[in-house]
Formats: structure tokens, C-alpha cells, sequence
């Protein structure tokens, strides 16, 4: 007698389950944050696993918690914006640059702790040279004598990003000269940090006209009325 209900309960359940998979089947991916990674592989990395295409999963299963060990990448959302459609929001770990050490990447942030190591170039982090170190542990913070090195490279980093610039390479000397490497073109600034960012600021211009040169811009006397540059060709 009972039977009847029961069973017509079962099949409503699973008509109800079917509908929802059906339904909120993922075919549209929006990436966004994405650096390091293309979308492709974010949304490889996302949508794994047997529910890895259910929409309401996703969202579930990203919501409040980190990214696991997904190199470079702190946390990820996924937001529903239709039950076929979602948006990944990718929040990667702020990295001010990178060293070589043992044939290998190992990018650090702002305040100098190594975060990563890999053999990937990440597009828009520099590669900082001149810095002295015996070792390095993931985790720990470089061993560097001069602590303040790394003040002066977030400050440098945010005006070429300010001034939309993407260097290869900042070299920083002992003496405190700065170098930037831009291509087959460096900036040799010199160690004026007060003149900073007027030279960076300077350095769009500058680098149109030097473009296909092989040289170095020599602006350690830039003055006030932007004159004291010279190129001196390679």
C-alpha cells in the first residue's frame, strides 16, 4: 500500500535531480584575474570531476575557500550569472618579481617571501638581479642583507605600473644605481630616488624613440626641464 507513494516520491526526486543537472549544465565560462594561467586551464582545473560541469556545484564548492595548491592562485570564486553560464573570478598572489636560483623561477611579494617557484615566465613580473642570497626556501622570506631592497622594488614595480610599462629585468646595484631592461633597451636611472618617478615617467617617451635599438638610455642627470639624456648606442 505504501508502496505506491514511496516509489512516486523516488521518481519525483530523481525527475527533480535530472532537471537540476540538465538545467544548470555549464556551457558558457567567463575567466577573470587570470595571469599566470589561460582560461583554458583555469577552467580545466575548475570544472574537474564528475560534477565538475554542474553550475551549482561549482558555486558551492568555491565559495569561501582557497584555491588548494594551485600555484600562484590564493583563492577562486564561481559565481552563477545563468544556470549554463558561470564567471570565475581568479585572485592570484601579489608577486613584486623573481629570481633565478638553481636553474628555477622563484617569485616573491612585497615584503621579499618566496611564494612560488617554477620554470614559467609570468607575464609582467621582472626578473630582479643584484640582490646577494646563499639560499632560498620556499615559504621564507629572501635572504637578503639590505631589507629594505624590497621598498624600493614595490615602489619601482608600481610606476611602471602606473605608467604602463612591463620590464624583462631591474637590475639593483650595491652602490644603489638602478637598470631597467626593456627588450633589446636599458634605463640606467642611477640611484636619485627623489627623481624616480619623474625618470619613469619619462620612460614611455623615451622608448618610442629608441624602439628597434639596442642600447642603453643613460638618465642618471635627467634634470627638471627633461634634458641631461643621452642613448648611447650598442
Amino acid at each position: 500500500m505504501f508502496l505506491v507513494p514511496a516509489l512516486a516520491a523516488v521518481l519525483a526526486a530523481a525527475g527533480v535531480l535530472v532537471f537540476v543537472f540538465q538545467k544548470y549544465t555549464v556551457t558558457t565560462v567567463y575567466v577573470k584575474g587570470n595571469l599566470h594561467y589561460t582560461q583554458e586551464e583555469i577552467q580545466n582545473i575548475v570544472m574537474e570531476g564528475p560534477l565538475g560541469h554542474n553550475s551549482i556545484y561549482l558555486s558551492l564548492k568555491y565559495r569561501n575557500q582557497g584555491a588548494g595548491k594551485i600555484p600562484f592562485v590564493s583563492a577562486m570564486d564561481v559565481n552563477i550569472l545563468a544556470p549554463d553560464t558561470i564567471e570565475i573570478m581568479v585572485y592570484e598572489k601579489a608577486l613584486a618579481g623573481y629570481v633565478r636560483y638553481m636553474d628555477t623561477n622563484m617569485y616573491f611579494d612585497k615584503d621579499g617571501y618566496v611564494v612560488e617557484c617554477s620554470d614559467v615566465l609570468t607575464a609582467g613580473v621582472p626578473q630582479i638581479t643584484g640582490l646577494n642570497f646563499d639560499y632560498v626556501v620556499l615559504g621564507e622570506p629572501l635572504p637578503v642583507e639590505d631589507k629594505n631592497i624590497f621598498n624600493s622594488i614595490m615602489e619601482l614595480t608600481k610606476l611602471l605600473d602606473k605608467y604602463e610599462l612591463t620590464a624583462d629585468k631591474i637590475f639593483f646595484q650595491s652602490e644603489g644605481d638602478i637598470t631597467i631592461y626593456f627588450g633589446t633597451v636599458k634605463a640606467a636611472l642611477g640611484n636619485d630616488r627623489a627623481e624616480l618617478e619623474n625618470k619613469v615617467m619619462r620612460l614611455p617617451q623615451l622608448l618610442a624613440k629608441v624602439e628597434g635599438k639596442t642600447g642603453t638610455l643613460r638618465m642618471e642627470n635627467l634634470t627638471e626641464d627633461k634634458t641631461g639624456v643621452t642613448f648611447q648606442n650598442e
